[in-house]
């Protein structure tokens, strides 16, 4: 499902929260950093010696590993986090709080690439404010660029050029100077093992690629070249790292299983309930329509490796959030409860809303600001106990 709208409107928010986050970001200060050479290099995995392995610099020196991701954990003890590394939803350092608080065990989409760059020196410094220690941290990669976005590329000694990224007749899909970006395109696939790697190396361990039919040539995929080099990185860097993509109604198994796990929106009604099919009456009434892919149903899930679903957002009042922010409070506990335990008991994972994006004009209870949900109990939707106990 598209998050165009809502994200649109927060490419570039990251200095202002680093000016109102100065005084808290200079406790991170001690971080070791080094400037690397500034051409990329390629060296021989010693187990595959048939297979480059990339070694991007970075400015940034690399963080210890973290423990391996536990994907059973995952299922039971995800929660949605949207952008919380990235300076979404106002309140960065309440946010802090908050999971500091959680039983959330991985926090998806805690760095978001939406319309924007990563940057991972904030995502750096956001990290070390955290206390709870025992967190698997996730990453969007986003199938939406800004044409006009300025990053450096570590191997080519010189700025990236995000117009060559872009999926041919995609110009302006999300509004000026954007395009969705393709794997096809050699640009791309440099700034991927780009941010992948320095993410890597900042300890973020789960990433998924949105909407990869968009990004990727189903007919002559690249994306498993992709994901082959982000394992070689992590291996060299004696990381373990999870990679998921959203799907759709992509059925075909070898492709499905790339991914360590798929990911989808649940398609709630405005009681909470869910459908049976595989694909959701709002749009599909017939053969031939288009499908949104509810993907707990077997025709996703079975040739699929894992399966995570969320309550989904698109900047629009009938999405999953705009619906669940509406509910009173004794129905939105209820709706996550039951569809904690309904998913997790087929063994697909269901990640809790801690943090996601609203429809600007919605008229439920709202986070930190109108256009942000947060389960936070100093907000006006204060379900972070109730959220806590389903997460134990």
């Amino acid at each position: 499902m598209r998050d165009h709208i809502f994200h649109f409107f927060r490419a570039h928010r990251r200095t202002t929260l680093l000016i109102g986050l100065g005084a808290f970001f200079a406790l991170a200060a001690f971080l070791p950093r080094i400037v690397s050479t500034p051409t990329g290099t390629k060296h021989t995995n010693s187990g595959d010696v048939s297979r480059p392995v990339y070694t991007i610099p970075s400015h940034l020196s690399p963080l210890p590993a973290p423990p391996p991701p536990d994907m059973e954990r995952m299922k039971r003890q995800g929660c949605v986090m949207d952008g919380v590394l990235s300076g979404y939803g106002e309140d960065t350092v309440e946010a802090i709080h908050l999971i500091d608080r959680s039983n959330c065990y991985y926090l998806h989409r805690a760095v978001e690439t939406w319309l924007a760059t990563p940057d991972f020196s904030m995502a750096r410094e956001l990290m070390t404010l955290v206390k709870k220690e025992d967190l698997v941290w996730g990453m969007f990669i986003a199938e939406a660029i800004d044409t006009k976005a300025e990053y450096y590329s570590f191997e080519k000694d010189r700025m990236f050029k995000f117009a060559d990224m872009c999926r041919k007749g995609t110009k302006n899909d999300w509004g000026e100077h954007t395009c969705k970006p393709s794997l096809s395109q050699s640009e791309y696939r440099d700034y991927v093992r780009q941010i992948t790697s320095e993410a890597i190396d900042s300890g973020i361990q789960v990433f998924m690629f949105g909407q990869v039919f968009y990004q990727d040539n189903l007919q002559k995929p690249r994306v498993d070249d992709i994901i082959e080099d982000m394992r070689d990185y992590a291996k060299d860097r004696g990381v373990e790292i999870f990679v998921g993509a959203q799907t759709n109604d992509i059925t075909d198994k070898k492709y499905l299983r790339y991914f360590d796990f798929i990911e989808g929106g649940v398609g709630i009604d405005a009681n909470g309930s869910v459908e049976s099919g595989p694909c959701h009456t709002r749009w599909w009434k017939k053969p031939g329509d288009w499908c949104w892919g509810l993907l707990w149903h077997p025709q996703f899930s079975e040739p699929a490796n894992n399966v995570f679903v969320h309550l989904d957002w698109s900047g629009l009042k009938w999405d999953d959030m705009g619906r669940f922010a509406r509910m009173d409070k004794e129905l939105r506990v209820d709706t996550i409860k039951n569809l904690h335990s309904y998913f997790t008991k087929k063994d697909i994972g269901f990640l809790v809303p801690f943090g996601a994006p609203l429809f600007k004009e919605n008229d439920g209870c709202v986070g930190p600001q109108k256009r942000y949900y947060s389960p936070n109990n100093l907000y006006g939707c204060p379900d972070e106990d109730a959220f806590n106990k389903i997460l134990k």
